[in-house]
This record gives structure tokens, C-alpha cells and sequence, in this order.
């Protein structure tokens, strides 16, 4: 019987680790190919007798401790709060990317796997790049399995996530030309980050995108060239800022459009634009907060709490407030936010302990796109961000240094 599981076992290794390379590529693509792809992770791993080591790494590393934490908070939301059973676990189940971080760190271990994973994301992030012109200037065929059109070339997904995916490609692509020692390659992947980061500015509009970008450059120039680097990178992001403003463009267009909602909001107190819906969802739920400090409504309760909110006002209702620090402290209390931050800063400490200069960058990249991001959106319960979340994180534990499993004296295991 041993012989047959062992038998098992190795195949079962190379598809777990095949898997979850692919999801690089299927994760900026498609949601179905990604749902079949963590199932076959998940049962490869079992197959292949990896996940005994699931539970060790939660005793180790501290992030990860938090990862499991919050996910636990939400899974006792459950039990309480103005909410369906079947509401509570659906938003329950959009938070269980938390749980495949430990599974996706062991699936990257081996350097190769992580660096083929990496391409797999940068590859089809540039095809998402270079479709996203095409279609722009009309050049496409609106296929139905593409989400946007001329005016919006988002391609495969909506626009918030094209244009965080993106911002992060171009990030990414950055790097990879700056750790190459082959002069083509260099030019290749410095073309593709000035086109990726075009593409977020000018092609594809949207405020997510340009503060998922701005940060991403901020800590380029950190990274790179250290606090002259921050310098650098401030004075070309304003002079940038400056120029974009004072010509006619698409960037231009959004920031007027986004400066007129917020006024008329300010103005009204009630509006049904973007800027102006966002800050009307943050005040209420902030009184939702207010008034259910400790404990929230409940995981999943916040749409019935909101309608409650603004019943007979008026407002738009909502199924969450677009801003995942009040959406998390709105369900399960303060001590669910504390949780959620404190859980981001385990993350930003750990990248130091990561293989390589570019794995820790991107780490803290990681960490700064979701934080920036889930101030205007709820990116951990949307499939594709959260996803991304829970795979570069796993992808980027696997390169601990000291070992996996048995790191010594590390600041990141508890004592």
C-alpha cells in the first residue's frame, strides 16, 4: 500500500507544483480555469503528502498566523449578526484565498518553480498589455471573451483589476529588466513597463489604477537607488502629474471628473457618481462601525446593515462599502481591522527575509498595491485580487531564507 502512495506521490508533486505555476498565467485571464486549477492544487498537494507541511508553517511564520486569524474572526461572523446562513458562508468563501497562502508557499520552494511562475504572471500581463493597444486603436475583434472595448481596452477583466494587475506588471516587468544581464532582454521587458504604465495613465482610466502605480514607482526608486531614489521618483511623478494635468488626455479627463464628483458630493451630501457614491458609502459605514464597534454585523451582514442604514434617505445601497479596512471592521469589529493591519505589516517585515532583492521588492510591492487598493475597493473579497493576493504571497514565502521549514532564530517564528 506505502508503495502505491509513494508511487503516487511523485507525480502528484510535479502536477501541485505545475498547477500552481499555471495560475500565474490564468489568474490575470480567467476565473473559471482559476477555480478548476485550486482544486487540482489542493488534491495534488494531498496526493503528493505535502500538506503535513501546511500546519507546520502556520506554528512558524507569524504573517501567515494573522492570515489565519482574520479568516477565523470571519468564519465566527458567521455565527451572529442580521445575516442568511447562506450570505454568511458565500462571503466567508470569498475570503478563503487566506487559507491557500501556506499550500501556494509550498508549492514554491525550489527557486526554478518561482522564477517560471513569475514569467508566467509577466508574460501574460504583456499580452494583456499588448491586446489592450490593439484593441485600443481598433485593431481587435470584439470577441466576447474580451471585457472591454476602444474606449476602455481592459480586455480579459474589469477595470479596476486590468488596471492593478497592470500597474503591478509594470512594476514587475521593471525589475526583471533590471536583473537581466542580456542588453535585448533588458530593452524588452523596460519597453513593456513604460507601455504597461502608459497603458494604466492614458489607455484605461480609473483612480485605482493610478494610485496602485504611483506608489509602485515611489518604491521602484526606493528599491533601487534608496532615499535618493524616493526623491527622484516624487520629482518625476510630479513633473509627470504636471504635464498629464495640463494637456488634454485621458488621465486629465478622470482626475477633472473625479475633482467635480467629489464637489457636488461636498455640495449635496448625496450622489450616485463613483467619487461621490465611495465617500457617501465611507460615511455610512462608518456609522455602521459606530454603532457596532466590538463585534460588527456580522460576516456577510453588511448589505442588510446598510440598507438599514440609509433606509428612507434616499442613498444607493450597497453590498459593500469599497474599502476593505471598513468592510472587514463593519462585520467583525475593530479587532478584525487591527488584525487585517497588523497582518500587512508581518507581510512588509518579512520581505527582508526573502531569496533575492527582487523577490523582497516585490513583496513589499504586493503588500503597498493591496493596501492602497483596499482603501478605495474590497480587493480581498473580489476573486481575481484577492487570488493574486493569496498566490504571489504563497510564491514569494516560498523563498524564506534559512529553510522553509526549519529556519533558525528567525524574527519571523515565534519563540
Amino acid at each position: 500500500m506505502r508503495m502505491g502512495l509513494d508511487r503516487i506521490a511523485g507525480p502528484a508533486g510535479h502536477v501541485f507544483r505545475g498547477t500552481a505555476v499555471a495560475l500565474g498565467a490564468s489568474i490575470p485571464v480567467s476565473t473559471a480555469l482559476d477555480n478548476v486549477l485550486i482544486v487540482v492544487a489542493w488534491a495534488a498537494a494531498a496526493l503528493s503528502g505535502q500538506l503535513h507541511d501546511y500546519v507546520k508553517l502556520l506554528f512558524k511564520i507569524k504573517y501567515l498566523q494573522f492570515c489565519l486569524l482574520l479568516f477565523g474572526l470571519l468564519a465566527l461572523g458567521t455565527f451572529y449578526g442580521d445575516n442568511s446562513a447562506r450570505e454568511a458562508f458565500s462571503t466567508l468563501g470569498k475570503y478563503a484565498d487566506l487559507l491557500c497562502i501556506p499550500v501556494f508557499a509550498i508549492a514554491f520552494r525550489e527557486r526554478d518553480t518561482r522564477m517560471r511562475a513569475l514569467y508566467a504572471f509577466a508574460i501574460t500581463i504583456a499580452v494583456v498589455v499588448v491586446l489592450s493597444y490593439l484593441m485600443r486603436f481598433g485593431l481587435l475583434p470584439q470577441w466576447p471573451v474580451f471585457t472591454g472595448n476602444t474606449a476602455s481596452p481592459t480586455v480579459f477583466k474589469l477595470k479596476i483589476t486590468h488596471n492593478i494587475f497592470v500597474a503591478f506588471g509594470a512594476f514587475l516587468f521593471a525589475w526583471l529588466g533590471s536583473t537581466s544581464e542580456n542588453p535585448r532582454v533588458q530593452l524588452t521587458w523596460f519597453t513593456l513597463s513604460l507601455l504597461a504604465a502608459l497603458n494604466v495613465l492614458l489607455l484605461v482610466q480609473g483612480a485605482t489604477g493610478y494610485l496602485t502605480l504611483g506608489v509602485l514607482i515611489l518604491l521602484l526608486g526606493r528599491e533601487r537607488i534608496g532615499r535618493r531614489g524616493t526623491i527622484y521618483a516624487v520629482l518625476a511623478l510630479a513633473t509627470v502629474v504636471a504635464v498629464l494635468v495640463s494637456t488634454p488626455n485621458a488621465f486629465r479627463d478622470r482626475v477633472l471628473v473625479i475633482a467635480q464628483e467629489v464637489q457636488q458630493w461636498r455640495a449635496q451630501g448625496v450622489s450616485t457618481t463613483s467619487a461621490g457614491s465611495r465617500l457617501e458609502f465611507y460615511a455610512n459605514t462608518l456609522d455602521i462601525i459606530a454603532a457596532h464597534p466590538l463585534t460588527g454585523v456580522g460576516t456577510g451582514g453588511f448589505p442588510n446593515a446598510y440598507a438599514r442604514q440609509v433606509q428612507g434617505s434616499g442613498k444607493v445601497e450597497t453590498r459593500n462599502p469599497h474599502n476593505e479596512f471598513l468592510h472587514i471592521a463593519a462585520q467583525i469589529g475593530i479587532i478584525g481591522l487591527v488584525v487585517l493591519m497588523v497582518m500587512y505589516w508581518q507581510q512588509w517585515r518579512s520581505a527582508k527575509f526573502l531569496d533575492s532583492p527582487m523577490e523582497q521588492a516585490l513583496a513589499r510591492g504586493l503588500v503597498l498595491t493591496m493596501v492602497s487598493g483596499c482603501m478605495v475597493n474590497s480587493l480581498l473579497l473580489d476573486h481575481a485580487e484577492g487570488l493574486f493576493y493569496a498566490w504571489l504571497s504563497g510564491l514569494l514565502l516560498g523563498g524564506l531564507k534559512y529553510g522553509m521549514l526549519n529556519p533558525p532564530t528567525n524574527p519571523l517564528t515565534l519563540k
